[in-house]
């Protein structure tokens, strides 16, 4: 047996959060807006590390969220991303291992550093975030390798790798491979930006060679250039053999030939943030799908995870997601 089997790798910009809480009359004088995403250049993240109060360094990344949450259901996960020989990426290396995840991309050795979220948290539950790239950009084919990608059952990656040109080959290698060895190839749409950059050759990809895809609501539709929701569904139909669509607190929808089973979303008590729901979303669904299990199965534990995440802050589980499943799993 292949000592590097896993059930699902993931492929995607290996960013570690660095979180900070702040009083509205700190947040004030920033002059950020607030709830925003900005992307920063080195200095600007220099600056702005340096002045923190850290309050938690972790792993992050929507392919690297995606990676643990299958961790935390107890599935073997692999992460493919790029950081930097440098603190935080010993930062991001030590926290996604201590989760279970198998993580040995190479470092980078050039003169970026390891990329970075610095997100303010304020007392109405605001995050504002600030994005430094960095090293992530430099994942390239080399960091792909056939072993790897044919011993995962599922090879899942993100959308936003499409941005960096050697990412991009990346993405396209690991698909050539994953399909040589009869595995099934995954796609996250990440987010309608991003649709929007490469609409034509995300539909390409979705098309001819993503087996399984994930999108929201806005940007399945943005992807079909409809505001009709069906519309899209009936596009997408005809298109790719599986695809989950998250709808919020109306749940989710999974496609998959003439076949279309709606999930109720999971009740949850208090939403409390709701970053990185889509990327447990999918933690869940795939997890289920390399077990073996049903399609409804898949999407109520992807719910569930998705209802984990977003009653607390941060886009990683506070509970295992393996004893939280147990009910449904027993049924």
């Amino acid at each position: 047996m292949n000592s590097n089997q896993s059930d699902v790798v993931c492929i995607g910009n290996a960013i570690v959060d660095v979180l900070t809480q702040v009083d509205e009359s700190e947040f004030s004088k920033s002059g950020m807006t607030k709830g925003s995403m900005t992307l920063i250049d080195s200095a600007r993240a220099d600056e702005l590390y340096a002045a923190m109060h850290i309050g938690l360094e972790s792993s992050g990344g929507s392919a690297a969220n995606t990676a643990v949450g299958i961790a935390s259901l107890g599935g073997q996960a692999h992460y493919i991303g790029k950081v930097s020989n440098d603190s935080l990426g010993d930062v991001f290396a030590k926290d996604i291992r201590d989760q279970k995840v198998a993580f040995r991309t190479e470092r980078s050795k050039g003169e970026l550093s390891t990329a970075r979220c610095l997100i303010y948290v304020t007392p109405d539950s605001q995050r504002t975030m600030n994005t430094y790239l960095g090293a992530c950009t430099t994942l390239s084919p080399e960091d792909v390798t056939s072993g790897d990608i044919s011993a995962a059952k599922v090879t899942y990656m993100e959308g936003y790798l499409w941005d960096a040109p050697a990412a991009k080959e990346a993405f396209i290698k690991a698909i050539d491979i994953c399909h040589a060895a009869g595995r099934k190839a995954s796609l996250t749409l990440s987010d309608s930006f991003c649709v929007e950059r490469f609409r034509s050759e995300f539909s390409d990809l979705v098309t001819n060679q993503i087996d399984i895809l994930f999108a929201n609501e806005a940007e399945i539709c943005s992807l079909y250039q409809t505001n009709n929701l069906e519309d899209a569904i009936a596009c997408v139909r005809e298109n790719c053999e599986l695809t989950a669509i998250t709808c919020s607190e109306n749940g989710s929808i999974i496609i998959a030939g003439d076949e279309t089973i709606r999930i109720k979303a999971a009740p949850v008590e208090k939403i409390v943030d709701t970053t990185g729901a889509g990327d447990l979303y999918a933690a869940g669904f795939l997890y289920g799908y390399t077990q073996g299990y049903d399609l409804e199965l898949c999407g109520k534990i992807a719910s569930l995870a998705a209802a984990e995440i977003i009653s607390h802050f941060g886009a990683r589980p506070e509970v295992s997601l393996a004893e939280l499943a147990k009910p449904l799993l027993q049924n």
